[in-house]
């Protein structure tokens, strides 16, 4: 055999190859063809508008795992478009015109931390040493604080936040309110369920959860609310109703005039207008005459 036959025969056999992978390329591409249109998910034009509407966060706080589910649940009636902080009240304008319903009118909301308590002002009831989340740590006999309410502070809710508004010091989370979207993670996330959302323009809040009475709250807290109701008997208008051994804020009705923050002795109704440089002390004869 010479030179030029084998040469021949080479080609020959490497287009046969060639034809042999060219033909399976062929094969396989149109498989997946037919596999695309037998298998194919029609997705709802409704739902990929409202998807288009929705801020994006994917953080969770409407209850879904992700935006893409609760643009599903809007779109069969299963959610409500007041259970997204998040995406801005022009978006939910037209996320309302394609679903036809009427759109409320929402105040902005900010999350906030019902506590005050932490390393310096509660004490704890035994040392914790195992996985550093609020979740594993509260899941031991309700958690290492002295008071049952009371921020773990490992922070769980930084974790999750979507737009790094939550700080933790001295094992107490602070939420900054010019970061805060109100996504609603945080909330979901707290096993202690002692964070919440008040309005943006709210003036005051309250820094306790403790639903105790005043003399169980002096035994483990420095600060906690002791229900001596000195704040709602001093507001001037009404905005303030003691229920549970705790101060319960009427929005609507408070004006900002701060009497209710400087009548508590304890100092855990917390001016969100003023940042005060360091927590007074308790009053010492305030607390005595409520125990």
């Amino acid at each position: 055999m010479n030179l030029l036959e084998m040469t021949s025969k080479t080609w020959i056999s490497v287009g046969i190859v060639a034809g042999i992978f060219a033909g399976s390329a062929i094969l396989i591409g149109i498989l997946i063809l037919i596999v695309g249109k037998v298998f194919k998910v029609n997705v709802d034009e409704k739902i990929t508008k409202i998807l288009d509407n929705l801020a994006g966060a994917n953080c969770g706080g409407c209850g879904c795992s992700g935006c893409s589910g609760f643009a599903q649940k809007l779109a069969e009636g299963g959610a409500n478009l007041s259970d997204c902080h998040v995406t801005s009240p022009e978006k939910k304008a037209e996320i309302a015109a394609l679903l036809g319903i009427e759109l409320k009118d929402e105040e902005p909301t900010v999350a906030v931390v019902h506590c005050k308590g932490g390393i310096e002002n509660c004490a704890d009831k035994f040392e914790y040493k195992g996985n550093p989340t609020c979740a594993a740590n509260a899941s031991l006999y309700g958690g290492n604080k002295a008071c049952s309410y009371a921020c773990l502070g490992c922070g769980d809710c930084k974790a999750v936040c979507p737009e790094n508004a939550i700080s933790v010091e001295g094992r107490l989370a602070e939420v900054d309110p010019d970061r805060c979207v109100s996504c609603g993670a945080c909330i979901s996330t707290c096993p202690k369920e002692i964070i919440d959302r008040i309005p943006s323009s709210a003036p005051v809040y309250v820094a306790c959860s403790s639903k105790c009475k005043g003399k169980d709250v002096m035994s483990v807290c420095k600060v906690g609310c002791i229900a001596c109701g000195l704040c709602a008997k001093a507001c001037p208008h009404g905005a303030i109703t003691m229920k549970d051994n705790l101060p319960e804020i009427d929005y609507t009705k408070c004006t900002g005039c701060l009497t209710c923050v400087a009548k508590c002795p304890r100092h855990i109704i917390i001016s969100r207008k003023v940042v005060a440089e360091e927590t007074p002390a308790a009053e010492p004869a305030a607390e005595e005459a409520q125990a």
